[in-house]
């Protein structure tokens, strides 16, 4: 995987950004929501944090690529040899095995997680970077991973997007637009309740850089903009990657900086936060250094006591500063651990593959940091008897490489792996459509498995240029140097219709691709020279899971939810899920709501009948049916998407420049299908988030009616995906 598309890249981002130099600070924007039935929740007194079931803590934890299916058949998977960790989950709570991610990855998966909506409503749409065009339709580059208020991040400095990074649209049926409002910020429900919130690694709620970051919270004339200009590695150190929000009047924050959150509903005004080690461990460890479950300081590669950066979120090190933090002050966590399949020793060779020593020794000391973790929180008396904790992943991954020697080891000290390559199939996209069909428009690409492109001049979809590409990239295919067979490079494609249902097209249109494609696991689909003088086709080294697509192994992720309210114990391959429903059930049980309506819903599957709304109770059957077929109709992985995705692939794939006949026919089809899908899934939200958050019963007759509508959706979604 290209370092640009990794989130364990803050290090990278920011040093871009320093090279670019200084960018002008901008200014907050105003911005109001649509009117919607979600009320702000009530603001409680400074240190009184009030949830229900007889919560005192949250403890939310997203692992960065940790498998639940195996990547090699004989070698058990991540989670496998990571009993400390299951056993907690399983013997307390539930672990769902039946969860999906929402597409493409990394930021897009964190950010769904955090907030509960679907890219579309939060703008982070593409992964971790993507392109964007200027009004004359030129391509720039965009970082997703920005503080939550910041505008658009461009490394180049000067930013030809100023819309805010995370933008919240209020009516996914009404994107793109010109509206430009932030999204509400995910830590709000709480500090409103009077709870301190602890972030961790955390994506878009800490700093992510040393340049745009800082001017955005603490001003480009700041003590800590100069000391970001003076010694980069120490202002990272000191300013990145750490945060708490406080409750209004929190003790624990006064000396902090302002939280300012300008387009919150409801307004956010005295909030403050604290940013960066060096306003936190002030607060929380006033004798010294933040120190890691294993006993060594919590620092930088250069020694720097404070963020170890990215990539150094081993659990050592993140479960242990979130420890500190819980055990002083901070009621709910947020936690960051980085993926164990990259070699964090000090030869740092790349990935790893299954069964290889070196993984095997880190999943071993990932688990037996998780057991220290929870030792030493029951010594604090934070448990499961009072305590909501959430494990999960943000994507699945697959992995690439060679058959492992020998064919049947199974990474046991005695029984190792070893593989001859371990690299992900690099395709020069540019070189093969000028080789394989003589086409050179010119376009910019996100690299990736599900690749998206954004072609030069932004030509509408019905455009000439636009069409054909997308027929020549429906022809293309390559051979797998892995396995010898043929791999197409677009088994699926979208262009601007088919990716609204997808959820790929926000509030903001420049960010919106001509095209996105889903190819084979194994291939990395990239940029390169319109010729194949180097090879088009390729393995390296270094780079070895592929995720992002739509392949079982990369989207199939899992769940674990342990706490007051959760019922379900063991494994549940069952309940169909994905990543936005983390927050709703979340909420639910500590009785909480957003000041806006979310995407996912309440798993009433694996809760105490009791630890719910009555509303949710006394309609049990009808909100199970609806909350399911919910999930099918409007979730990306969803069998609504599945099918309409089928049918955008043979439109793109058809026609020629004399007849575009079918093409026109089914996207005239997904153009309707969308509208209602957006229209049904609306009314069915309205009934499971009224139920769960605004004390308003299941209206069985419009249920019954939903659930009918919803059986004609998918059947003529199924009957234009032929």
């Amino acid at each position: 995987m290209n370092t640009t598309t990794r989130r364990a890249t803050g290090a990278v981002v920011a040093g871009i950004l320093a090279i670019a130099g200084a960018i002008t600070g901008v200014g907050a924007a105003g911005g109001a929501y649509a009117a919607d039935q979600h009320q702000k929740g009530p603001v409680a007194q400074p240190g009184s944090c009030q949830l229900a079931n007889g919560v005192k803590h949250v403890v939310q934890i997203q692992f960065d690529n940790l498998d639940n299916l195996r990547t090699a058949a004989n070698v058990p998977s991540d989670l496998e040899q990571m009993p400390n960790l299951t056993k907690f989950l399983e013997t307390n709570g539930v672990l769902l095995t039946n969860t999906h991610d929402v597409l493409s990855h990394t930021a897009t998966n964190f950010v769904a997680n955090q907030t509960g909506l679907y890219p579309d409503r939060n703008a982070i749409t593409q992964s971790n970077s993507f392109s964007y065009y200027d009004q004359a339709g030129a391509t720039h580059t965009g970082l997703s991973f920005s503080y939550w208020t910041d505008k658009l991040t461009d490394p180049s400095g000067t930013p030809a997007d100023t819309n805010y990074s995370v933008q919240y649209a209020a009516d996914r049926a009404k994107v793109p637009n010109t509206t430009d409002v932030n999204a509400p910020a995910p830590w709000v429900p709480y500090t409103r309740a009077g709870c301190n919130v602890g972030e961790v690694g955390m994506s878009n709620t800490v700093l992510e850089n040393t340049t745009t970051d800082i001017q955005t919270v603490f001003g480009a004339d700041s003590a800590q903009a100069a000391e970001a200009t003076a010694n980069p590695a120490k202002a990272t150190a000191d300013v990145v990657g750490l945060a708490v929000h406080c409750a209004n009047g929190a003790s624990l924050c006064a000396s902090g900086q302002s939280d300012a959150l300008p387009d919150e509903p409801g307004g956010y005004a005295g909030y403050k936060a604290l940013f960066g080690n060096a306003q936190i461990q002030p607060a929380v460890s006033p004798a010294g250094p933040i120190r890691a479950l294993n006993g060594s300081v919590i620092a930088d590669p250069n020694g720097n006591a404070g963020f170890p950066g990215f990539d150094a979120q081993t659990p050592t090190n993140s479960l242990g500063y979130a420890a500190n933090l819980l055990e002083h002050g901070v009621q709910v966590a947020n936690v960051y651990v980085s993926d164990a399949h990259t070699d964090h020793t000090a030869a740092n060779t790349g990935d790893l593959g299954p069964g290889e020593p070196t993984y095997t020794q880190q999943l071993h000391d990932y688990d037996q940091a998780f057991g220290q973790f929870f030792a030493r929180l029951a010594s604090d008396g934070i448990t499961t008897a009072n305590t909501e904790f959430v494990v999960t992943t943000d994507e699945g991954d697959h992995f690439s490489g060679s058959a492992p020697t020998p064919a049947n080891c199974t990474g046991a000290a005695d029984n190792p792996c070893s593989y001859a390559t371990k690299s992900e199939v690099n395709v020069n996209l540019p070189g093969l459509l000028a080789t394989q069909k003589n086409d050179t428009t010119p376009f910019a690409i996100h690299s990736d498995p599900a690749p998206a492109l954004w072609i030069t001049g932004n030509p509408a979809p019905t455009d000439p240029k636009a069409r054909q590409l997308a027929r020549d990239l429906a022809g293309l295919s390559v051979t797998n140097p892995l396995t010898g067979g043929t791999d197409q490079v677009a088994a699926q494609l979208a262009d601007p219709v088919e990716e609204k249902i997808l959820h790929f097209v926000s509030s903001d249109p420049a960010r919106t691709p001509s095209l996105t494609a889903f190819s084979g696991e194994d291939d990395y689909i990239t940029s390169g020279a319109q010729n194949c003088t180097k090879a088009c086709v390729y393995t390296s080294s270094r780079f070895a899971y592929n995720h992002g697509g739509l392949l079982p192994d990369m989207q199939d992720i899992w769940a674990g939810y342990a706490g007051p309210g959760i019922s379900a114990r063991g494994v549940d391959s069952t309940t169909w899920t994905d990543q936005v429903d983390m927050r709703p059930t979340v909420l639910a049980l500590t009785g909480l709501q957003d000041d806006y309506p979310g995407d996912g819903r309440v798993l009433t599957e694996i809760a105490a009948t009791s630890a719910l709304p009555t509303e949710l109770r006394g309609h049990h059957e009808t909100v199970l049916r609806l909350g399911q077929v919910y999930k099918q109709i409007l979730a990306t992985n969803g069998q609504f998407a599945a099918d309409t995705l089928t049918a955008s692939t043979k439109a793109l794939a058809s026609g020629t420049a004399t007849d575009d006949s079918t093409y026109t026919r089914i996207e005239s089809g997904l153009v309707q299908l969308d509208a209602r899908r957006d229209a049904l899934a609306d009314a069915i939200r309205a009934q499971l988030l009224g139920a769960a958050f605004d004390h308003r019963s299941i209206d069985e007759n419009q249920g019954k009616d939903q659930l009918a509508a919803a059986a004609r959706l998918l059947s003529d979604a199924e009957a234009l995906a032929g």
